[in-house]
């Protein structure tokens, strides 16, 4: 059983790396896509690196539900009423994996209360051998580690020439975007896949990440406990509130992210 929170994050990383290393297999081998009920593609490396996962953090953490996307994807929801569970997405941005760009992420939080505590995000396909890996968790700070070593990170001070906004390559609402920047000084627009763009405004190399379109909570909540942990935020468009995980169908209202 781990006792600290340090241990517990190292814990997640490597069980992100080992995901990370599966899904690498399928991503330099001819595979195949499908398409699941609502339509989103799905391929064998979802499914490999969350059948890693799931027994992997129910056996360290026995007594905190595991909710993954595929398994809820398949109709299976744990009870979370209990406020503390781990949300798991194996594989963001799988079009970013079809399309063999690189920027996709292995995705696990731990959420109490509505609040992510501790994330890890793993980009396995960036800087190969090493890939990019991305965590923190309350009182832990965030980090970045890749073949460079591992050193911590934080959210910057708006430049005096503007803010960099960072956006989806394959979500793009160019009139909705827009509309959210009318009135902010904007310097340039940084486009990038998967919960990297969290992990940017994290790490200080952007500023602004507006998503103004449908995300689930496994989506984010590994990235905005990155945030969080480098300072950040992330709030609901409109209500400026923050946003909160365990919402029922687990679905995201237009949310912003930023120092």
């Amino acid at each position: 059983m781990h006792t600290t929170g340090e241990d517990l994050l190292h814990s997640v990383e490597a069980l992100c790396r080992r995901a990370g290393a599966a899904i690498l297999e399928i991503y330099d081998s001819d595979f195949d896509v499908r398409d699941k009920a609502d339509a989103s593609p799905v391929t064998a490396a979802d499914e490999r690196a969350e059948a890693i996962i799931t027994p992997a953090l129910a056996a360290l953490t026995p007594h905190i539900p595991v909710v993954a996307e595929e398994a809820v994807s398949g109709g299976v929801m744990p009870d979370i009423s209990g406020g503390r569970f781990w949300l798991v997405d194996p594989l963001d941005g799988t079009k970013e994996f079809i399309s063999r760009n690189g920027e996709f992420t292995v995705n696990v939080a731990l959420i109490e209360h509505g609040v992510p505590i501790l994330g890890v995000v793993f980009a396995p396909a960036l800087g190969r051998p090493q890939g990019r890996l991305f965590s923190g968790g309350v009182g832990l700070g965030a980090w970045f580690e890749d073949d460079q070593g591992r050193r911590r990170i934080h959210c910057r001070p708006v430049p005096t020439e503007g803010l960099s906004v960072v956006a989806s390559r394959s979500h793009g609402d160019a009139a909705a975007l827009d509309a959210f920047l009318a009135g902010r000084k904007v310097a340039q627009l940084v486009s990038a896949g998967s919960s990297l763009k969290l992990c940017l405004v994290a790490a200080g190399q952007a500023d602004l990440y507006p998503r103004l379109g449908r995300t689930m909570e496994w989506d984010i909540a590994a990235g905005d406990a990155v945030l969080r942990a480098a300072g950040g935020q992330v709030r609901c468009v409109g209500s400026d509130e923050p946003l909160r995980y365990g919402k029922p169908g687990l679905d995201n209202p237009h949310f912003y992210a930023c120092a």
